[in-house]
């Protein structure tokens, strides 16, 4: 941590100029610039997998939708597009059938060509429990598909379900019928070559340092991609990630430091831009069955003890929307008086404090990830620590690498848990994952309650935004009036780029998306 700090001052002391030879690795100092029609970006992470029905790294899906598609994507600029399929569905008039129609020019890697056949395979193989799909839980309400003609395919649900759409870009692909048994879990999780139709086609993983793909001659969108090769590479420290920027190492990076991102992004050599989004939530996973948790009022006082506004503006610089409840205040679904339930007063913290079970305060862990996530979470955190102190409650701050820190929470192992939470930007997703029984962050709260189920449900079935907006209000008045999450705020998407990129743009979906990026 205190490493961490040091190293991004330094970089800022004299300048990005000045304080860049003293950061750069020995191989960077008199290294030339990336040539030719490669293509290379980098995370702050280390991606777990490449399979998207087994992703929890929103950072990584980069990896994945480069070799997997869908029937429809959800696009950078958050706008539900078909993509397998000719078209958006046919939706019958209960809203439990979905019919698509798929592209008759799409091929496999491998070079078969892709039927309905392969979409039912899929479907039917994420959906078998055996499979042990860490995203089978958001679409079992499929009860059955269906191959109507080759190029057909039916979806029956067991209730109104229109979220399904959305989760389909991020958290599923469409694979060769047989080939996730010839070819095992391991293959897609980290050599997927040949078993997917995008535009890129699996080369190396080298752990640690990148993941780099080749071209797919044979890509049903004719002219893409630009690049020849795509190279993933994986640098946690903000200064290095900006150090390989300036050198002309790479091409983009993800997650810039906030304090110096408008600075960075004016230098000669260098461009940027950042947009905020409406499904990348900093999230706080309050375990509600672990005492001091366990009591709402406790529950309370700790989000009415957290500064937002100073967060959003003096950790992140504007590039956090500050928010208590989960929805962007941004999104048309949000609710402004919910919101203020749970907002900043210090007054009302100490309140709900003393009417809690734990009157004189509490200890408690908070678990943070130790690379960055679109933001890192490290600064919030002892920004939160030092807040709750005003108040008597002690946090002991733990840094964990994401891969066990989404585990610890997926088996709802802490206490409190902070991360950004990515989603694709619709209403639902944050409460069905969190806060519904059987999802993959179910334990990370411990939170079921029916009157919210039930809302949801209602919500799933209407169509009518205005309508949406007064059922997804209510489900904001019940969380505030539970406090089952901490939520601190709604992230920006932020890159910086090279100005040789071209057709580069920040995605508001939260994956960087490189399909049509020219070099």
């Amino acid at each position: 941590m205190t490493e961490f700090t040091l190293d991004r001052r330094k970089f800022l002391a004299g300048g990005a100029a000045g304080g860049l030879a003293a950061l750069l690795p020995i191989d960077l100092l008199h290294a030339q610039p990336n040539n030719g029609k490669t293509l290379t970006v980098v995370l702050p992470s280390n991606p777990i997998t490449v399979d998207p029905i087994n992703q929890l790294n929103h950072d990584a899906m980069v990896l994945g939708q480069t070799v997997f598609e869908n029937l429809v994507e959800y696009d950078i600029d958050g706008v539900l597009k078909p993509q397998l399929a000719k078209a958006l569905p046919t939706i019958s008039a209960d809203k439990k059938t979905y019919v698509f129609e798929l592209r008759d020019d799409v091929t496999f890697q491998n070079g078969k060509k892709m039927t309905a056949e392969d979409v039912k395979y899929s479907f039917d193989y994420l959906l078998d429990a055996n499979n042990k799909a860490a995203r089978r839980s958001l679409f079992t309400r499929i009860t059955k598909v269906t191959v109507l003609e080759p190029y057909r395919v039916q979806f029956d649900l067991s209730e109104p379900y229109g979220p399904w759409l959305y989760f389909l870009t991020k958290y599923m692909g469409i694979f060769p019928v047989g080939s996730r048994q010839e070819h095992g879990d391991a293959y897609f999780k980290s050599s997927p070559k040949g078993v997917g139709t995008g535009f890129g086609i699996f080369e190396d993983w080298k752990p640690n340092d990148s993941i780099t793909f080749v071209k797919n001659p044979n890509y049903w969108r004719k002219g893409l991609p630009h690049w020849d090769r795509l190279v993933v590479k994986m640098i946690p420290e903000d200064a290095t990630r900006v150090a390989y920027l300036l050198t002309g190492q790479v091409d983009v990076i993800s997650a810039p430091p906030p304090r110096e991102f408008n600075k960075l992004k004016t230098l000669p050599g260098v461009t940027g831009a950042s947009r905020p989004t409406l499904g990348g939530a900093l999230l706080m996973y309050t375990n509600t069955l672990k005492p001091p948790l366990d009591d709402v009022n406790f529950r309370k006082a700790i989000s009415c003890a957290i500064d937002r506004k100073t967060i959003g503006d003096k950790v992140y610089y504007g590039l956090l929307d500050p928010s208590s409840v989960p929805a962007p205040p941004r999104g048309w679904w949000y609710n402004a008086e919910a919101d203020k339930e749970l907002g900043y007063d210090l007054e009302r913290a100490k309140a709900y404090l003393a009417k809690s079970k734990y009157p004189t305060g509490a200890e408690i862990d908070l678990s943070i990830q130790a690379e960055p996530y679109l933001l890192d979470t490290k600064d919030a955190a002892i920004f939160v620590q030092a807040q709750l102190a005003k108040i008597g409650i002690k946090v002991n701050l733990k840094v964990y690498e994401f891969s066990v820190l989404i585990q610890q929470a997926i088996r709802g192992e802490h206490q409190m848990a902070l991360q950004v939470f990515m989603s694709p930007g619709e209403p639902s997703y944050i409460l069905q994952v969190c806060l519904t029984p059987d999802q993959v962050l179910s334990k990370s709260t411990g939170y079921n309650n029916p009157e919210l189920n039930g809302l949801l449900a209602k919500a799933f079935a209407e169509t009518d935004q205005d309508k949406l907006k007064e059922i997804y209000g209510a489900i904001q008045t019940i969380v505030a009036r539970d406090a089952p999450i901490g939520v601190l705020g709604y992230v920006h998407a932020a890159n910086l780029w090279r100005p040789s990129v071209e057709n580069f743009k920040v995605n508001q979906g939260l994956t960087i998306s490189v399909g049509e990026v020219k070099v």
